[in-house]
Parts: C-alpha cells; structure tokens; sequence
C-alpha cells in the first residue's frame, strides 16, 4: 500500500474521533481573556511594546507554553487510541504493510492536526484582534504576514515536541499515564527558556520562540538569541530517536 493512501486511510478514520471540535473549542478558549483584558495592553508600552504587538505575543505566549502542546498530548492519545478501542490496530497489522510506514503515516496525520490547529489558533487571533480593535478604538490587528511567518516558525520547531508525544501515545498503552506525562512534560518549560541548555529540550522550542519574538519587539526587554547551531541539530537527532522508538514499539503489544 502506497504511503499516500495509507496516510488517506488514517485521515478518514478522524471522523469517529473528537479531535478537530476539542481544536476548536481550545482555540476560542484561548483568546477570550485576550479580549476582555485588551485594555491592559495599553499599559506594556513601557516596556518598549506597542499594544497591536504586546495583544499578539500575550496570546502566543499562552498558546506555544500550554495550549498548543497540551492540544497535541491529547490528539496524540486519541490518535492513538481510536485504533486500540475498536481493535482496528489488530486488522491494520496483517495489511501486508509494515508498522513502521503505518506509525509513520499516523504521525504525518498528527502534523497535519497541528498545522489545523495553528490555523485555528491563527485565525482566532485576527477575529480577536479584530473586536478588540472595535471595543478599544485602536488597531490591534497586525500584518497577516508578519503574523503567519511566525506562526510557519512556530509550527516547524514544534516537530520534534510532537515526535515526543506519539513515541509517548506508541509506548503507554494507559491513556492516563500518556496523558499525564505529556502534560508534565510542558511545565518545565518555562524554566527550561532560561537556561543555555534549552535546545535540549524540545518542549519549550515554541515558547523561546515567542519568548525570542518578544525580545525583538520590546526595545527595552533583553533580547533572546536564537543559534542555528546547536538548536537545529539537536532537535534533528530529538525527532529521530523519538520517531525510531515509535517505530519499533509500535504493534508491539498487539502481536504478542
């Protein structure tokens, strides 16, 4: 089975899933307080801020810290256990196809998630943008390719966090303790931005983004700098280790 069709196979399975409407609901979630608190945005431009830029990142920050990740801890579970419910992963392994194109075409299917979800994200940010502006008498809504080129930035350097998610769905067949993990995993990110070792850890890869992003911004807030080296390389080897466990684990159980 080619690979193209084996990935349409597992996107038509999605329908009997909730994902895409706990992706929606999220997305609204998460620009709420934006809005009801735009006025406070006025009050940043001490920091070197002007308030179109400030109501952005405020919101990012909230998004590439929990919202997102938490977004894909849970897609990736449900991902994964549509199959385990239904014994569909029992008849998915005798299709003379092997598990490792099929754990790699479910993990294509959880990127195309993530992008949909940042597109929810995205587009909540310009409605939101746009009934601040009105409620507040000022512009709020920035250029939409500054905004998608950040957004495109993000997006990519949250591959190998994903990567850790499904090597963690693949490997805890108990949905809690996946959930649970995943979960934790996003806390320490905030510490980790701070430190000069957090490449290492690919979790907190969108959030020093926006962080760096914010730095940029904000002319009187120290600027974060982002090295290519050794940023690209370890979050290259992260993602292979993570995606060749997967790999390897995944079916495992089911053919014992």
């Amino acid at each position: 089975m080619k690979f193209i069709l084996l990935t349409g196979v597992e996107w038509k399975k999605l329908r009997r899933s909730r994902i895409l409407l706990i992706m929606g609901m999220a997305a609204v979630m998460l620009w709420i307080p934006s809005i009801i608190n735009a006025h406070l945005n006025f009050e940043m431009q001490a920091e070197g801020i002007s308030p179109e830029h400030n109501f952005l990142i405020q919101g990012f920050m909230g998004m590439a810290w929990f919202m997102f990740p938490a977004g894909m801890v849970v897609s990736t579970v449900l991902l994964a256990q549509t199959e385990r419910s239904n014994h569909g992963i029992l008849r998915m392994l005798v299709l003379p196809v092997s598990t490792a194109k099929l754990c790699m075409a479910k993990f294509v299917i959880l990127l195309i998630l993530a992008a949909i979800q940042m597109m929810m994200m995205t587009g909540m940010y310009f409605l939101s943008a746009a009934v601040a502006s009105r409620t507040q008498g000022y512009e709020f809504l920035l250029s939409p390719i500054f905004v998608l080129k950040l957004v495109g930035v993000l997006y990519v350097s949250a591959f190998p966090m994903i990567a850790f998610f499904w090597m963690l769905s693949v490997c805890i067949h108990t949905p809690i303790f996946s959930v649970g993990l995943g979960l934790a995993s996003i806390v320490p990110s905030v510490l980790m931005i701070n430190t000069k070792l957090w490449f290492v850890y690919p979790m907190d890869y969108p959030f020093y983004i926006i962080t760096a992003e914010y730095g940029k911004l904000a002319s009187n807030l120290s600027e974060i700098r982002m090295e290519p080296v050794p940023w690209i390389p370890a979050a290259a080897v992260f993602t292979g280790i993570c995606l060749a466990a997967a790999c390897v684990y995944f079916g495992k159980e089911e053919r014992r």
